[in-house]
């Protein structure tokens, strides 16, 4: 049997981002137990001209929403990007984890060949929805979450590869 469009972006979406909760989670358990300012992983970056983990998170979430609206071909929602603690990037992602579930396998299933276009600031970019899914939304997801840990790991928060590809 194939794989659906469906179980192929919902459900992966979904439990990235519920390991990006628990990453998260253990960063702010980290922060009061080291008594370290959550603002400092907050603002933290790799190097200067990346983007700190807070925009990262604000990619993944935005990437996830979109992804799935995009194939089921409706208006993904806009946030604005105020979350600036903790507290805020997981009312975020438990929004858009909630969002993702509100999709059912036939809104999204049989999107394969459905036009994408995104606008880009270098102008649109056009895709099909499998091309979509995954050579665009899938990797520029991943991309955000795994450089989420890496700021967090790489500023001492004790996860492990498991925390990043979550519970069985």
């Amino acid at each position: 049997m194939p794989i659906s469009m469906y179980q192929a972006s919902v459900p992966v979406l979904v439990r990235g981002l519920t390991c990006l909760q628990a990453i998260l989670g253990k960063a702010e358990a980290h922060a009061a137990e080291k008594q370290i300012d959550p603002s400092v992983f907050i603002g933290a970056r790799l190097f200067p001209d990346m983007l700190p983990l807070v925009r990262q998170v604000y990619i993944v979430t935005d990437t996830a929403k979109g992804c799935a609206a995009r194939l089921a071909g409706v208006e993904p929602p806009k946030y604005d990007d105020v979350e600036v603690t903790f507290e805020d990037l997981q009312t975020r992602i438990q929004k858009t984890i909630d969002y993702l579930k509100e999709f059912n396998a036939a809104q999204i299933d049989g999107s394969e060949e459905r036009a994408v276009t995104l606008k880009m600031r270098t102008g649109p970019v056009e895709f099909t929805g499998l091309s979509y899914l995954l050579q665009f939304a899938l990797p520029n997801f991943y991309f955000h979450v795994t450089t989420t840990y890496d700021i967090l790991r790489h500023n001492g928060v004790e996860l492990g590869k498991l925390d990043y590809l979550g519970g069985r």
